[in-house]
């Protein structure tokens, strides 16, 4: 009886051992270049995997400095995600300094990028996210790189993405279906820095700034002048502030053209959880919210 009651306990035992050679599900631990695409990872990713955004909320992604503690989180990801196109220029120094030698996974592979014609600005525009169809090629390519880190999650993972994908679409086509309520002469921006070039070629709008794609660059003396030009040739009556960017250049150019302000727009960075951008969707809708009331005939 007591050698049975052994054989018994080891049966118990080896039924609840995984079979040889399954894989086990885990916990990824992910980082992402800035909150943006953090959010769309933790969608993808639901909850077998914990994200990390290296750029704070309301952070500016183009002029991030990391600090030792971001080094410390690089060296401890299992996989890395970034945007790419240029966006993320101190990336590089930060593998560096953490002595980090992966690969990290560029999310924007894919896509049509944006370069546009005669505006003096040779490379393509990073703010790829600002096109919702352009975050769904975002996370079909998340959840393959989190599937091919974590096969025994690959069910959860395409299940996850699948959902999120279904609500992006729902996003696209309101935003194109609200946008179509403006007439075409009245769909003119005026914001800080050409970050929204993606979301003007998408929905047809067209966007007014006196900085280039990056907020490092400075818009000369005679930019800005043919820009205040612009805005008085074309009506353009509201401005609106980005939450990650300097205000003063536009708040001088609306002086000069009479705009009135119009809210803050969400371009490159997400608000604390407690602001009104707290994740991807919600910033696209705060946005096309605030475009749309500048827009509408008064």
């Amino acid at each position: 009886m007591r050698r049975l009651s052994c054989l018994l306990g080891l049966c118990g035992v080896l039924s609840i051992m995984p079979a040889h050679g399954a894989p086990a599900p885990r916990t990824v631990h992910a980082v992402a270049s800035f909150t943006v695409l953090a959010d769309v990872v933790a969608h993808v990713g639901g909850t077998h995997v914990t994200v990390t955004s290296l750029v704070p909320p309301d952070g500016d992604p183009h002029e991030f400095e990391p600090a030792p503690n971001d080094a410390r989180v690089l060296r401890q990801a299992d996989i890395v995600f970034m945007s790419g196109e240029g966006l993320e220029s101190w990336f590089g120094r930060l593998a560096h300094a953490a002595g980090y030698h992966g690969t990290p996974v560029i999310v924007s592979r894919g896509i049509s990028l944006h370069i546009p014609p005669g505006g003096g600005q040779a490379e393509a525009d990073p703010h790829v996210w600002n096109d919702v169809a352009n975050v769904i090629i975002w996370a079909n390519n998340i959840r393959d790189a989190l599937i091919a880190i974590d096969p025994a999650d690959a069910d959860s993972f395409r299940a996850s993405a699948a959902t999120y994908v279904s609500q992006l679409e729902t996003l696209d086509h309101d935003i194109r279906t609200r946008i179509d309520t403006i007439p075409a002469e009245r769909r003119r921006i005026l914001t800080s820095h050409d970050a929204f070039g993606y979301f003007g070629r998408a929905y047809g709008v067209t966007f007014l700034a006196p900085q280039g794609f990056s907020t490092e660059t400075e818009a000369s003396a005679g930019d800005v002048a043919r820009l205040i030009t612009q805005i008085r040739a074309n009506n353009v009556a509201t401005y609106f502030m980005e939450n990650a960017t300097d205000p003063r250049l536009v708040q001088q150019v609306a002086h000069a053209t009479g705009a009135a302000p119009g809210g803050e727009l969400y371009a490159e960075a997400l608000s604390p959880p407690t602001g009104p951008a707290p994740d991807y969707i919600t910033m696209m809708r705060h946005n096309t919210d605030l475009m749309l009331a500048a827009m509408r005939p008064h």
